[in-house]
């Protein structure tokens, strides 16, 4: 074994640890379960148990409908990974496909489907990016500002209404001008 060729624990290590970070920046349990209460509702309305010579179908009249709504559960749970912005879309989505899935596809594939995708698209609703954490010993900008900026004691607008720095809107609403939305009659 030569110096130069990494070891296949610490190759294992490097891809363990990016499968990690990748998985932290997305919803990945809900994308997860949405994906998998997919197969299920696809493929049970489709299915034919034998019992012997006996063979029973799970068919039912919307058998389509079972196929779309399945399909669409996947697509949500692979967009809920690789487009972590629009969890919130897909994790309603996919809440309001799995409840249709209780009268389309055999009662939601006999709520297992329904239950995973239930679990699934609350999952991708509920999750939100975390923070990075600093240590103290780590050296950067102190007072690093993350999210909106709000004013708690603006300063007051000189030379009069209207100068466009944000804190006088002209509608009545600003703190500046002592009215907050309180419009004078007459």
């Amino acid at each position: 074994m030569s110096a130069e060729r990494p070891r296949l624990n610490e190759t294992l290590g490097r891809k363990r640890q990016a499968f990690r970070h990748w998985r932290g920046q997305r919803p990945f349990w809900g994308g997860l379960l949405t994906l998998l209460a997919g197969i299920p509702i696809m493929y049970i309305p489709y299915a034919n148990l034998t019992i012997g010579s006996l063979t029973v179908r799970m068919a039912t009249t919307a058998g389509a409908g079972s196929l779309i709504i399945g399909v669409l559960l996947v697509v949500l749970g692979l967009t809920m990974w690789f487009q972590p912005v629009s969890r919130v879309f897909a994790g309603v989505a996919a809440i309001l496909l799995a409840l249709v899935s209780l009268v389309v596809s055999n009662f939601g594939a006999f709520l297992i489907g329904f239950l995973l995708g239930l679990i699934g698209g609350a999952l991708g609703v509920s999750w939100a990016p975390g923070k990075a954490v600093r240590s103290e010993d780590e050296p950067g900008e102190g007072g690093h500002v993350v999210g909106p900026v709000v004013a708690t004691h603006p300063a007051p607008a000189a030379g009069g209404p209207g100068l466009g720095n944000g804190l006088d809107d002209l509608s009545g609403t600003s703190p500046t001008n002592g009215r907050n939305g309180r419009h004078r009659a007459g």
